[in-house]
């Protein structure tokens, strides 16, 4: 018996890579990034960050604390195009400057996109500033998103939330019983419908709910994949969650 040393070939062409950010205790997001992207040729890599409850900016901001470990972990010393810190309320209480910081000192090659800041790119190209803003936060949380979007010079019309503490328990929120919350929400004056957090089972109900409200619907995870896959150049032919997609 002997051996024989072969040379391997490698592709030239390689597939834009995603690295995501999702937290520990998100049920959605990876699932909602796979619905959308899984007939396209794009490579996903996910890696999980440490979460803290009750649900509040602080234990956001602690969370954040290791995002450059994170990033450095998603296929360690590999260029990846797009990092998403999957993250809405996170993004808002540390900012999006010191998140983008901190991937960049683990990947600084990438360009990076999180929910609050998809949200608002999403929001302006529909130029929409009035919204209705529904999250599942405790309220002062509830009320520091509402705060984001105000500094961002929209209107807010109206508001309803869920008051849940616990990021694991959001995951579990009956998506029924959620189409029928938001299909009941005030929409009087709103150009918009905006719901909050990656956590939520929203994306699969949007193009439902923007048949029955006649309003654009977003969502935190739809604005997130539509602007990651706007950064890598892979935002076409997409049906089945809503306007923002089909009006590329």
């Amino acid at each position: 018996m002997y051996s024989t040393k072969l040379d391997p070939k490698y592709n030239k062409n390689q597939n834009p890579k995603i690295g995501l950010i999702a937290l520990a205790s998100d049920y959605m997001i990876e699932k909602d990034f796979i619905k959308v992207i899984k007939d396209k040729k794009i490579d996903f890599f996910v890696n999980r960050i440490e979460t803290f409850n009750p649900l509040t900016s602080e234990n956001l901001i602690k969370m954040s604390e290791k995002v450059t470990d994170v990033t450095k972990d998603i296929l360690p010393g590999e260029k990846i195009d797009c990092v998403v810190y999957g993250c809405t309320s996170g993004t808002i209480a540390a900012g999006f400057d010191t998140i983008e910081s901190k991937v960049k000192k683990a990947k600084p090659e990438a360009e990076v996109t999180t929910p609050s800041t998809a949200s608002v790119k999403a929001l302006k190209k529909f130029n929409i500033n009035k919204i209705a803003v529904f999250t599942p936060y405790p309220k002062k949380l509830n009320d520091e998103v509402l705060e984001f979007f105000k500094k961002e010079n929209f209107t807010i019309t109206s508001n309803s939330y869920f008051n849940i503490d616990s990021d694991t328990d959001i995951g579990k929120v009956d998506i029924n019983y959620l189409y029928d919350v938001l299909s009941k929400m005030d929409l009087n004056g709103a150009d918009a419908l905006f719901i909050s957090c990656t956590a939520l089972p929203a994306l699969s109900i949007i193009e439902k709910l923007e048949k029955k409200l006649n309003k654009i619907v977003l969502s935190s995870n739809q604005t997130l994949i539509w602007d990651t896959l706007e950064k890598i150049g892979k935002n076409n032919s997409i049906n089945g969650f809503g306007k923002l997609f089909s009006n590329n």
